[in-house]
């Protein structure tokens, strides 16, 4: 996975640029493969000037065959607002994530790809055990009666 580190009225330093993708790296390798490219924006909205949550971290991601996903924390520091939107983004790729592994029908069942594969001669050896198993039921059922 790609990181690219942007940073605007916040000193872009080597060692900064490495800190914050390294810090996005490790919450999100989890989805390496689904990505290609992360981009990071650092900004102090205040300038020079000191206010609360002045600090900005966007995160904005490009998962593979979608649309970009864009996150954003402020905190008081930077630290806080890298580790807050890794988070977010986080949280967002793994809704993602799991809305395309399975999907809810409207009856209440899962669409899972990998019961689709299920052969038909599985399928019909699991109705098969269910038949005979009503069928010993009625059996006994009978046996009662007489």
């Amino acid at each position: 996975m790609h990181v690219q580190v942007n940073s605007h009225h916040i000193p872009g330093s080597v060692a900064l640029h490495e800190w914050v993708g390294a810090a996005v790296e490790d919450r999100l390798e989890r989805f390496d493969d689904f990505l290609t490219r992360i981009e990071v924006h650092l900004s102090d909205e205040n300038a020079q000037k000191a206010g609360a949550d002045d600090k900005r971290c966007q995160i904005e991601a490009r998962p593979k065959g979608h649309q970009a996903i864009s996150v954003t924390h402020k905190a008081e520091s930077l630290q806080l607002a890298v580790e807050g939107a890794a988070e977010k983004m986080h949280h967002a790729l793994a809704h993602l994530t799991g809305r395309l592994d399975t999907k809810v029908l409207s009856g209440g069942e899962l669409n899972d790809p990998l019961l689709e594969e299920q052969s038909q001669a599985a399928k019909d050896a699991m109705l098969e055990e269910d038949f005979l198993a009503k069928q010993g039921e009625l059996a006994k059922q009978d046996e009662l009666d007489k």
